[in-house]
């Protein structure tokens, strides 16, 4: 991609309005737009970001064996009706009427809809176990929409649903996912800690959080540093400086998250009101027993940013980076350079390097090595009168220190590792 043709433009200076660091920084770099407190909009970069985070949620999806869906944003009144959840969403539920007088709301989650779903594909235990998951845009009347992308009104989130026959089928696959999404976070090089909060009105048991240190988050957990057993400071009794209760070698601290991803036994909260039921083996009527498993993707877009910068930009892990390779052409664009610079970006592109080209006329040097450390890219390669002599490119990791003169034949071997 060049950079020249880019719906794009950065800016000097912070959004006065924004305190979060990972709105600051998206805003600035025009990763995103804001429109109003919780909507945005992604821009080109930006989007190359959410895309690269489905993709890799979509991997270990896959991997469980979950097939994907994408289900409707608008509901009727009458799918929530029959769970009394129309009345208790109230508050966070975008409700509206059409023109002919119709109810509706905009999904702020899709436990109604995918159980509705459902009951055309589960007749027998046969069916079971089952799972689907969907990565969707969704809505939440938020009266405190801040701290940029981790808590919006309008957002995208994974929702993964699993139906089974019996508790114990449930618990298998409930501990299967909690692997999946630590490897998610893992390949964004995030250290999160499963944690330990209420089930809430859906199970007396534990639901899960999944927590990533950062003082830009809303929630306090109780944590082991030693072994990662974690309790939400809102359920737990444990209080910091004490022993763990897990490995009884560590010591408890407090420290601040944001949260990256829940997941929650649901029983037959909801299967039971929708009439999803099975034929068990003696062709009995049971009711499906299920699990809910959420990650925020724009969230975690915002939680990456929190976590991976330094006072100069963002700096991208691999997995999520726009663009693997940002290479900047320094100097007065002559004819020569132009063509050395062209060839050095077609010979990437070809060995299939992800690269963004600032070939862009009449910026400094400064004003492109700006630009690069705001945006983040993993590896920056320079292309300058100086380097065009010895038939080479200036190569620098985002997060090193030192730079480098090597033919591009070799980077690529490098990038590539």
């Amino acid at each position: 991609m060049r950079e020249s043709h880019l719906f794009f433009r950065t800016q000097k200076d912070f959004p006065k309005d924004e305190v979060a660091i990972n709105a600051q920084f998206l805003i600035r770099a025009n990763f995103v737009q804001k429109l109003m407190a919780g909507v945005y909009s992604f821009l080109p970069l930006g989007w190359r970001v959410i895309t690269k985070i489905e993709n890799v949620i979509r991997e270990e999806m896959n991997a469980l064996g979950s097939a994907e869906i994408l289900m409707p944003a608008l509901h009727p009144r009458s799918v929530w009706e029959a769970t009394g959840r129309w009345a208790s969403m109230e508050k966070v539920m975008y409700q509206f009427k059409d023109h002919g007088g119709r109810e509706f709301g905009l999904g702020p989650t899709h436990e109604e809809i995918v159980s509705t779903l459902a009951k055309t594909i589960i007749n027998s235990y046969a069916d079971l176990p089952l799972s689907v998951y969907q990565i969707q845009g969704k809505f939440r009347d938020e009266p405190r929409a801040k701290s940029g992308l981790i808590r919006g009104r309008e957002f995208i989130m994974k929702d993964l649903y699993s139906f089974h026959e019996d508790e114990a089928s449930l618990s298998k696959f409930y501990e299967e996912a909690k692997k999946a999404y630590m490897k998610v976070f893992g390949r964004f090089g995030l250290k999160t800690y499963i944690t330990e909060a209420s089930g809430g009105d859906f199970s007396k048991e534990y639901s899960h959080e999944f927590m990533v240190e950062s003082e830009a988050g809303e929630d306090e957990i109780i944590v082991c540093r030693l072994c990662g057993f974690a309790q939400n400071k809102e359920i737990s009794k444990l209080k910091s400086g004490a022993s763990c209760p897990h490995c009884q070698s560590g010591v408890l601290d407090v420290i601040k998250a944001i949260e990256v991803g829940n997941i929650f036994k649901l029983g037959t909260k909801f299967s039971e009101p929708i009439n999803l039921f099975f034929k068990d083996k003696s062709g009995k009527n049971q009711p499906v027993t299920m699990a809910s498993y959420g990650i925020g993707v724009d969230r975690l877009m915002a939680t990456i940013v929190e976590t991976h910068h330094d006072e100069r930009g963002i700096i991208w892990p691999d997995e999520a980076a726009p663009f693997r390779v940002h290479l900047l052409m320094i100097g007065e664009g002559t004819p020569e350079l132009q063509k050395f610079a062209d060839s050095v970006y077609n010979h990437l592109v070809k060995d299939g390097v992800e690269v963004l080209f600032d070939d862009r006329a009449g910026l400094s040097a400064g004003e492109k090595f700006f630009d690069a450390d705001l945006l983040g890219m993993p590896w920056r390669a320079v292309v300058s009168e100086k380097t065009m002599v010895q038939e080479k490119i200036e190569i620098k990791k985002r997060n090193g220190k030192e730079s480098k003169l090597v033919k591009v034949q070799d980077f690529v071997k490098e990038v590539k590792k």
